[in-house]
């Protein structure tokens, strides 16, 4: 690599810098989630570009950078995808009061209930005897 080739290397880095920075400044705050979720693309394309690097690279140092590119963009599709699940677990339907087979909200279950007692008492609309009064 001569030094046309890494002068060249080294303005792309920084134009690419100044137009990224650039371009998520306009972006409002409310949009980044989703922005950083679907810039999974971008981090496999990372991770392709690291398998080149390394299957062209002769020495150590190249390796060594490859093996580091392919970690940290590994790691960004894996946590992009991890922030695109929570993000639609917010749009999902909570199961409403009444629903078959869950327990109306404020009663206690199995799950919950310190005796077996208590959870069938709360079930069939009974007051526990010896539970505190819960408002709900």
């Amino acid at each position: 690599m001569n030094n046309l080739d890494l002068l060249t290397a080294i303005t792309v880095f920084v134009l690419s810098v100044l137009v990224g920075i650039e371009v998520i400044s306009k972006v409002p705050a409310t949009l980044h989630t989703p922005l950083m979720s679907g810039s999974n693309s971008v981090h496999g394309i990372v991770v392709i570009g690291a398998m080149l690097i390394a299957a062209g690279s002769h020495t150590w140092l190249g390796y060594v950078l490859a093996f580091v590119a392919m970690a940290f963009g590994a790691m960004n599709v894996v946590g992009g995808y991890v922030v695109t699940d929570r993000m639609l677990e917010m749009f999902k339907a909570r199961p409403t009061a009444g629903t078959p087979g869950k327990p109306a909200a404020g009663t206690p279950d199995e799950a919950t209930a310190s005796t077996p007692d208590e959870a069938t008492a709360g079930a069939r609309g009974e007051a526990v005897v010896g539970a505190p009064d819960k408002e709900v």
